[in-house]
Order: C-alpha cells, then structure tokens, then sequence
C-alpha cells in the first residue's frame, strides 16, 4: 500500500499533534516547553525528510552518479537545532524567574496571584 511507504509523514503528523496537544492542554510551564521541542523536532524530521532523495548522493561529483540529494534543507535544519536549543535554554530561564518571583509554574496559579496583588 502507498500510505504505509510513506511512514515517516505519519511520524511527522503524530510528533507534531503530540506537541500541539501538550503545549494546549498543559497549564504547567515546562511541559509547554516539552510540547514545543516535540513540535520543533516534527518540523525538523519534515525538512530533512524532504531533502532526502530516494537512490541520491551527496552532492560530489563522480562519474556516473546522476542522482543528488538536496543538502540545503540538512543545512538549515542544522542552523534550526542550534536556534531551538537557545530558544529552549532562554524558555527554562524564563520559567525558573517565573518560579522564584511567583512560587508556582502553574499558569492558574500564575494568574490568580496577578489578578489578587
């Protein structure tokens, strides 16, 4: 069948609505943060799916060899890992000043102590 060939999109669709669901049912901070990497590494395996294709090289010349696969979309997937893990890195510091300030990563009890002082 055509749809089981295709397994890594169904990966893609299953990561990326797993990340989706977390980051809108979690009221918990760091679990938005989790939900948001899932996401990010769904997009990520998209991209690099993409990029690959089926029977190709890399991009060297060699006689015979009429076949490559794209390396753009490997390259920028690497500038968005190192994009990712910063972002990540500033979420985490974020959270902890919201835990020191507020006591709570809770967003409920977040806005409850906002809306009281």
């Amino acid at each position: 069948m055509q749809i089981f060939g295709l397994y890594n999109y169904w990966v893609v669709i299953i990561l990326m609505m797993i990340g989706l669901y977390v980051v809108i049912a979690s009221s918990n901070l760091i679990k938005k943060i989790v939900g948001l990497n899932i996401f990010q590494t769904s997009v990520f395996i998209l991209y690099i799916s993409i990029g690959k294709l089926q029977g190709g090289t890399a991009p060297i010349l060699v006689e015979g060899v009429t076949s490559y696969s794209n390396p753009l979309p490997h390259v920028l997937i690497l500038t968005a890992i190192v994009v990712g893990v910063a972002t990540t890195a500033l979420g985490l510091a974020l959270a902890v000043r919201i835990y020191g300030a507020y006591g709570s990563i809770e967003e409920d009890e977040i806005q409850k102590q906002d809306t009281t002082s």
